[in-house]
Order: structure tokens, then C-alpha cells, then sequence
């Protein structure tokens, strides 16, 4: 383990993201809110110790392994929630302890959505702008962006990208070169967000909430400068514009990537991937819709744009105005396992991933067919791309620590005191990073203990991570020689 890159990374990364926090001073200095000391300071501290954790290191040259990658974006991750606490914690207008802001930081950065923050009526423009601008740095993905300048500094960028990349197929990049691979991903990121921008400005809104919840769209975060969320602007085309957008963001980037280059629509469904994304949206929705307008909980017109709104909200994981915790009988549970499913493999959704679940059902075919066919070599695969066995054993473990993970933290919320309902879906709602819950969290997380909201951000972070980027750390064989 070369602790001495390690650190100079960490150092670089710290610097840079030091920076961001720079943005919201001409937003506190336009608006008059007398919120920019909380930037200036968080700026400072934040500053300060990248360079005393660079200085000692600066001149140490070497190439981080694979190792080396998965501590560095661990390390960053959780680093990154803890010095993107600070603006938080000496905010004007906000009086939280140092466990509600990191909580509410790192539901930031990990595009979680879920908030310990009431009263977002109230708060100063430049706070509101910090939260959506924590979702967007953290939808990208930090490590994604930093590998770009990494290669400068004669680091190499791969093994981040590999340990930070979601998905069960990490080695595949878009472009020979890791960092034009990193441009390209931010290029799409950026001009998706634009897009979304200027289409929520086209539908009403003004520039600053278009800004700030096309940040939250795109990076499927779901923090809002509303209490009320998105829904706020009581407006059909808001939230139909803002169900679309969730969607694509859900798509996998790469696709989006090849779409781009190559000029044709058509690659979207000759991916297996997004056909099997696609049918799930398209058969979600229909249940979703036909469900609320049978039982009379909408009309048609309401039934079709809630259904679809919130169906997009969960299966891409962002969370928008959770309406759906309050319909009847068995779809708030129907729509909250969705979020277990996700979005596609290198997109800004959460959850266990589109392809992984693929990969999960057609393994279990396999399986039935071996019964009836002891014998036979039945391979599988995703379109026409045969899927090694050694793949589809990661899968498997990634989905058994996933579910072990998740009942582990599970009984500690109960332990800590929380009910049944809340504990399932305050750990089910962050470690899919969908945000909203149910219970107690359904609309925040304010009145839970210390205690579990430290739990559910390991649950945040594990969720983000990918789970074996982050377990890996607490094998002891990650640490010999």
C-alpha cells in the first residue's frame, strides 16, 4: 500500500474540492442572505488540510494500484461528506448538530436525497444552492471528474475510475485514454443538465430553481429548495419534465456516449440493458396508473402524471416528492422495491443495477433449465455478449452481501429503538440511495436518533460504493503485504 500517494491524492482531491465551495459566495452576495462567512470558512478549514495533507507528500512519485484506488475513493467519499459538512454546520438560518450536517452532507454527495433539514422555505438562497450543488458534484461522481487531472500529476487514473465506476462490467471505457473517458462522461453529464435546466425555465420556473433542481434531476438526488419538493410549483409539465429527465439520467452514460458519437436512436434498444430498463418503466407505469385511477384515488389526468412522476422517482432512485407513501394498500411497497432494482450501470440512479438484476434472473433460468438438463452448457447472456461464469459469481456475491449488509443494518435501527416500517425503509431508502421512506422518515429524517443516522450513512456510502468498495477495506487480507 503506498501511503504516501494515498495521501498526496487525497491532498489534490481535498484542494480541489475546497474550491466548489467558492460557488455559492456570489449567490449569498447577490441575494444579501449574510451567508458567506459559512463558504469563506468551510473554504478555509477545507483548504487548509488538503495542503497539510499534500505538503509532507508533494515530491512522491509512483502509480496507484488497484488497492491504492479503492482506499483512495473510500477515503474521499467519506472525507468529502465531512469537510462538506462545515457550510452546513455554521449556516445562517440552520442550527444543526455536527451529526445532522454530515448526515445531511454526505445525503448530499451520494445523491441519497434524504434530509434532516425542515423549513426549506426559509432558508438562505446560498444554503439552498449548496445542497443541490452537493447532489450534482456527488451524481457525476468526484473520482470520475478528478481522474481527468490526476494523469497531470503523473497518477494514474484507471484503478479510481475502476473502483469508483458502478456496474458488474468495469473495464469497459468509452475511449482509449481513462481521461478523455472522464471528459466524455462529464460533457454528457453537463449537457444533460443544461437541457434540464433550460427546460424547467421553458415550464415556469426562474433561473435559480431551474439551476437547482436540474442539478438534483440529472445527479437522481431529489433535495429540493421546497419543503414541498418538487411539487411545490403545482405544475404537470414541471413534473412530467422532471420524470423524463430522471429517466435518461437513469440510462446508463456510456449508451448515451455511443448515441452521441454515432448519431442513432436505434443503439438505445439493441442495448439488453435498456430494453430490460425500459420495460420496466413502461409496465411500472401502466400498473402504477391504472391502480390509482381504479381505485379512485385520481382522476385520469392526476392518476397518469402521479403514477408516472413517481414511478420515475423510485426506479431511478432520485426521490422527488415521495406522494406514493400515502397510496393505498400494496403500492407504496411495490414502488419502494423498485428503488431496489435501480438504474442502469454507470448512471446517476442507485440501487443493485438494471444489468446485475438482468444477470440475476438469467442465472436463475440457467439454473431451472440445468434441472431438466444436467448435462447441458447453457451459457449466459446479455444481448449477444456471453457472460463469463466469473461475472456472474460476482453478481451473486455482490447481491448476498447486499441483502446481508442491509439486514444487518436493518436490526440495528430496530435495536436503536425505531418501528418495523421505519427501520425496513429508512435502510432500504439509503442504501439504494432513493431518499424518502416511510414512517418516520417519509418526510425526513429529523426526529430519528444519533444512533441510526450514523448507521444510514454507511448505509448512504455503501450504497454509493457499490458495497464491496467500501467491505473491502475490513478484510484483513486488503491490508497484507
Amino acid at each position: 500500500m503506498n501511503f504516501a500517494i494515498i495521501a498526496r491524492v487525497l491532498g489534490v482531491l481535498l484542494m480541489l474540492f475546497s474550491l466548489t465551495l467558492l460557488v455559492p459566495l456570489p449567490i449569498s452576495l447577490g441575494y444579501g442572505d449574510n451567508n458567506y462567512m459559512a463558504f469563506l470558512i468551510g473554504f478555509g478549514i477545507t483548504f487548509i488540510a488538503g495542503i497539510a495533507v499534500w505538503m509532507p507528500v508533494h515530491n512522491c512519485q509512483g502509480e496507484l494500484r488497484t488497492r491504492d484506488g479503492f482506499l483512495v475513493t473510500a477515503l474521499f467519499w467519506l472525507v468529502l461528506g465531512l469537510f462538506g459538512a462545515l457550510p452546513l454546520y455554521f449556516s445562517a438560518g440552520l442550527d444543526l448538530s455536527i451529526t445532522d450536517a454530515i448526515f445531511e452532507s454526505l445525503s448530499g454527495l451520494t445523491t441519497t436525497g434524504a434530509t434532516v433539514i425542515t423549513g426549506l422555505d426559509n432558508l438562505p438562497p446560498s444554503t439552498l444552492y449548496y445542497r443541490q450543488q452537493l447532489q450534482w458534484l456527488g451524481g457525476i461522481g468526484i473520482i470520475v471528474i478528478a481522474v481527468a487531472i490526476l494523469p497531470m500529476l503523473g497518477i494514474g487514473g484507471m484503478q479510481l475510475y475502476r473502483a469508483e465506476a458502478p456496474g458488474p462490467l468495469k473495464d469497459n471505457k468509452l475511449t482509449p485514454r481513462i481521461t478523455e473517458t472522464a471528459k466524455a462522461l462529464f460533457v454528457i453529464y453537463l449537457v444533460l443538465t443544461l437541457t434540464c435546466g433550460l427546460a424547467y425555465w421553458l415550464a415556469g420556473m426562474s433561473w435559480f430553481d431551474a439551476l437547482c433542481h436540474a442539478f438534483s434531476t440529472v445527479a437522481n438526488g431529489g433535495f429540493s429548495p421546497y419543503d414541498a419538493s418538487i411539487r411545490h410549483f403545482d405544475s404537470s409539465i414541471i413534473l412530467l419534465t422532471c420524470s423524463v429527465f430522471m429517466l435518461v439520467s437513469g440510462a446508463n452514460f456510456a449508451l448515451h456516449f455511443l448515441v452521441w458519437r454515432e448519431k442513432k436512436l436505434r443503439y438505445y434498444f439493441k442495448d439488453a440493458e435498456f430494453r430490460f430498463y425500459f420495460g420496466w418503466i413502461a409496465v411500472g407505469t401502466v400498473v402504477t396508473v391504472a391502480y390509482l385511477f381504479f381505485t379512485h384515488t385520481y382522476t385520469f389526468k392526476d392518476s397518469l402524471v402521479l403514477g408516472f412522476f413517481n414511478l420515475a422517482s423510485t426506479l431511478s432512485t432520485a426521490g422527488f416528492a415521495a406522494d406514493f407513501v400515502f397510496w393505498p394498500t400494496f403500492l407504496p411497497f411495490a414502488l419502494f422495491t423498485l428503488a431496489f432494482i435501480g438504474g442502469c450501470a454507470s448512471s446517476t440512479g442507485g440501487g443493485i443495477k438494471m444489468v446485475r438484476v438482468l444477470l440475476l434472473y438469467k442465472q436463475g433460468v440457467r439454473e431451472i433449465h440445468r434441472l431438466i438438463h444436467p448435462n447441458a452448457v447453457i451459457p449466459v447472456k446479455i444481448g449477444k455478449i456471453h457472460v463469463s461464469d466469473r461475472v456472474v459469481e460476482a453478481v451473486w456475491g455482490f447481491f448476498a452481501m447486499y441483502i446481508v449488509m442491509f439486514i444487518l443494518m436493518f436490526l440495528l435501527l430496530l435495536m436503536s429503538g425505531l418501528d418495523l416500517v421505519t427501520s425496513f425503509s429508512a435502510v432500504g431508502a439509503c442504501i439504494t440511495n432513493l431518499g424518502p421512506g416511510m414512517g418516520d422518515v417519509a418526510a425526513n429524517y429529523s426526529e430519528i436518533n444519533n444512533f441510526a443516522k450514523w448507521v444510514l450513512c454507511f448505509a448512504m456510502l455503501l450504497g454509493r460504493l457499490e458495497v464491496f468498495t467500501l467491505l473491502v477495506l475490513f478484510s484483513p487480507m486488503f491490508w497484507k503485504r
